[in-house]
């Protein structure tokens, strides 16, 4: 890219970033292009994704004339992307948050669920891939001149690294257990930063830390017998268990 091409591309995507009030960026590091083409269809509509160079970008953000947009500098990664949006930044973040691409397992990769392969025929020709699936322990055999799966089998529990020989007989079977998204690190409005910790806690992120919270302020509540409409049963049924423990031990008198 010549030097005024440069220029020419910092200088309009400095004036989007302006024209915006929603400003945020994507880690593109190993994503695959699916997974961001799914966004972008999705948000077509609400916003938009370019994927640019580093240095592009960080020069764009320098010559922006919004206030504070300069402190998103810190957040860019080594292969950003930078979307422009009128969303909130929490729901925005709510709804790509959902957009999951299935993918293929990789050596190392972690199972986000359990990894089953159903019984019956595959496409697979006789040969050395029923060693490939007996090895990781799927049950393999020759009906009809292909290979089939005996039987449904649970191949990696979830949390289990996905070894190389288990990630190519899945391949093999077009098995995509992997959920790939879009990694976005940070959103700027109205001079706000808002990071990954603070984002995620929209939706189900938010409802576990209330439901959380809840459940410890209830067990204090009850371990200090402080009486509330919540927690009234739970103290009964407290009173009444060591109610019936002393009872015991004066020997019922």
């Amino acid at each position: 890219m010549v030097k005024e091409q440069k220029i020419a591309e910092v200088q309009n995507l400095s004036k989007m970033i302006d024209e915006y009030p929603v400003v945020g960026i994507i880690d593109m590091f190993k994503l695959p292009s699916r997974p961001l083409q799914n966004v972008k269809k999705k948000l077509k509509d609400d916003g938009i994704i370019k994927i640019t160079k580093k240095s592009i970008l960080m020069f764009a953000i320098k010559n922006a004339k919004k206030e504070g947009i300069q402190k998103l500098e810190q957040s860019v990664p080594k292969q950003p992307a930078i979307f422009l949006t009128k969303m909130n930044p929490f729901k925005f973040y709510a709804v790509v948050d959902k957009i999951k691409t299935s993918a293929a397992a990789k050596e190392g990769d972690v199972a986000p669920q359990d990894i089953q392969v159903s019984a019956g025929p595959t496409n697979l020709l006789p040969g050395p891939a029923i060693s490939e699936l007996t090895k990781v322990g799927i049950p393999a055999g020759v009906e009809e001149g292909k290979i089939a799966v005996k039987k449904d089998v649970v191949v990696a529990k979830k949390g289990t690294v996905i070894s190389k020989p288990l990630a190519g007989a899945l391949r093999k079977l077009n098995i995509e257990p992997m959920q790939i998204g879009v990694n976005i690190v940070a959103i700027f409005e109205n001079g706000m930063i808002y990071g990954k910790d603070a984002l995620s806690l929209v939706g189900e992120g938010y409802v576990n830390k209330l439901r959380e919270a809840f459940n410890c302020a209830l067990n204090l509540s009850v371990s200090i017998s402080y009486p509330t409409k919540e927690n009234i049963g739970f103290l009964l049924a407290k009173a009444a268990r060591e109610a019936n423990a002393i009872e015991k031990l004066s020997g019922g008198k």
